[in-house]
């Protein structure tokens, strides 16, 4: 197990503990003397710095893996996923646009493995990037700003609305980008096929 690998699966033994930080009502809404929110906000950005840390130290050190490659988007998810439903349960986020952004992640798992299997691979686009980056602010601003911060809810509400908005944009690019993948991949089958009976 190499330290990006180690790093993910840190990330995903972080995601039940942020949900118990967020949803249990601990006495005084205080862990440790601090605000839970404040804790909360703490695992949740420092699970997000060992996703883009994982990343860089399986490139840096050339240590991409198979495994890395398969546990990373299902660490992310995760992470995202639980966040998002337990703010939903805290009445910090609208069921509908969370139960959106968390369908388009299944979603496009789906059609990326469904690439995969078709020998093609989808690479992650800047619309993507800028999905999880906004969904990082989203998720940070809403906890903050249920807790000791209330002026940042709205602020978590608008960048909410981001990530919703680069959810579905990002979700058609992909899909616009396995069309014209599998097309290629189609013309390219038919083109040995003539090449074969030609010869």
């Amino acid at each position: 197990m190499n330290l990006p690998n180690t790093l993910t699966l840190a990330r995903m033994f972080l995601v039940p503990l942020l949900v118990v930080v967020l949803l249990t009502e601990f006495e005084g809404r205080q862990i440790l003397g601090m605000p839970k929110e404040i804790v909360g906000a703490a695992i949740f950005g420092i699970a997000s710095i060992t996703d883009w840390l994982d990343g860089y130290l399986a490139r840096r050190r050339r240590q991409v893996t198979w495994l890395g490659q398969m546990l990373d988007p299902i660490a992310d998810k995760l992470l995202t996923s639980a966040a998002f439903i337990s703010l939903v349960q805290l009445g910090l986020a609208a069921a509908w646009m969370v139960a959106l952004i968390i369908g388009r992640e299944f979603a496009i798992t789906a059609l990326r493995s469904l690439a995969y299997t078709k020998g093609i691979t989808i690479p992650a686009s800047p619309l993507g990037k800028i999905k999880m980056v906004s969904q990082v602010t989203a998720i940070l601003l809403l906890i903050v700003g249920g807790g000791p911060l209330p002026w940042l809810a709205p602020l978590g509400q608008v960048a909410l609305w981001v990530v919703m908005v680069a959810a579905v944009v990002s979700a058609a690019d992909y899909y616009r980008r396995f069309q014209r993948l599998m097309n290629a991949r189609v013309t390219d089958i038919n083109i040995v096929r003539e090449q074969r009976k030609a010869g």
